[in-house]
């Protein structure tokens, strides 16, 4: 059961982000700005949000391959159906429920959720290292006047950056160690059987295994920067929305500064509201300032940004769940269970 607290928790944040999102703002000029937004633009976004799934899925499958890469298709539908999870189930969901929706349609049932799940960790930190590179190329090689116009910001921007970098970096090693002996780490955790009981440790060993097993393509070097390089067309497609958004309201952001509103925007959907509320909005509207962006109109960008950012997943994912006899509820239920410590198809 979830707790209210948690509940009351989350609500409260997305609450009091929105709040200093709308603060001063005239909704009445917002939605005028929303319904002068230039559709051509809005169509090539569109694109972008489609394209964005059909990338990640095809580095979701290169990265489960040393599991036994599934099809495409199946890829894909497990990422909608995730991103379509974390859009209405806080605290991003979606990330247990990708590798337990995958698994559970595999034909042949032979992968481990624990070892699918693995990949997803291995993404986060990709996506970490790429989102920085970029911000990197747009700080030192394509805005050089930030600093001087923005110092406190720049310096929070490398402060931010190297700590992100270094967490990456040590959590991209922990898992190669991790990767280089599964049956080590089976071993170790199996001593847990000192303070637990053994059928619980023996459980738990196995579980640790599978996760090893599952970041089978750290293991070789050439196939981590084939997977590292598979991020690049992924976040520059996500830069290419942001870019097309800007345009449709008139927001004078070059291209390379949707990295810098792309980095503000990964650290606003951190926080864990039910699809990013809040959280995103607020830190696209900020970012929208460093560009002279008006008020209202980076108030509705961030708001039609946001919406093309998770209806796409939000409406083929709840599709394709429903298709495997998934409600809302349930995979709420599947989100409960995993996070109480629940094995379902571990």
């Amino acid at each position: 059961m979830r707790s209210p607290f948690r509940t009351i928790a989350i609500v409260t944040v997305a609450a009091s982000l929105l709040a200093v999102f709308l603060r001063n703002v005239d909704l009445q000029r917002v939605g005028a700005e929303i319904t002068r937004a230039k559709p051509e633009w809005l169509a090539f976004v569109l694109m972008t949000a489609l394209s964005n799934l059909v990338i990640r899925a095809y580095r979701w499958q290169y990265l489960l391959e040393p599991l036994g890469r599934p099809d495409f298709m199946r890829a894909f539908r497990a990422t909608t159906v995730g991103f379509a999870a974390s859009a209405i189930l806080p605290a991003r969901a979606g990330e247990v429920i990708r590798p337990y929706f995958l698994t559970r349609t595999q034909p042949d049932r032979s992968m481990s959720t624990s070892g699918a799940f693995a990949t997803i960790i291995l993404e986060r930190l990709l996506d970490i290292l790429t989102v920085i590179v970029l911000l990197a190329a747009y700080v030192f090689a394509f805005e050089r006047g930030l600093g001087r116009s923005h110092p406190a910001v720049f310096e929070g921007l490398k402060w931010t950056a190297a700590t992100a970098a270094s967490a990456a970096i040590a959590g991209l090693v922990a898992l190669f160690v991790m990767a280089g002996h599964p049956e080590r780490l089976g071993a170790s955790v199996q001593r847990l059987a000192h303070v637990l009981p053994a059928k619980l440790a023996g459980i738990v060993a196995g579980v640790a295994e599978r996760f090893a097993l599952g970041l089978g393509v750290i293991r070789r070097p050439s196939r981590l920067a084939i997977a590292l390089a598979l991020s690049f067309p992924l976040w520059l497609s996500i830069a290419a929305g942001i870019w097309g958004i800007a345009h449709a309201f008139a927001i004078r952001l070059p291209f390379a500064g949707s990295f810098l509103i792309m980095s503000l925007l990964t650290l606003g959907v951190a926080v864990p509201t039910p699809g990013g509320v809040g959280g995103y909005h607020a830190a696209y509207h900020y970012g929208a300032t460093f560009f002279d962006a008006r008020d209202e109109a980076a108030v509705g960008a961030a708001i039609v940004a946001h919406l093309f950012s998770i209806v796409p997943p939000l409406v083929l994912g709840l599709w394709f769940a429903a298709r495997e006899g998934l409600s809302v509820v349930g995979l709420r239920h599947v989100a409960d269970e995993v996070g109480q410590g629940g094995t379902i198809s571990l």
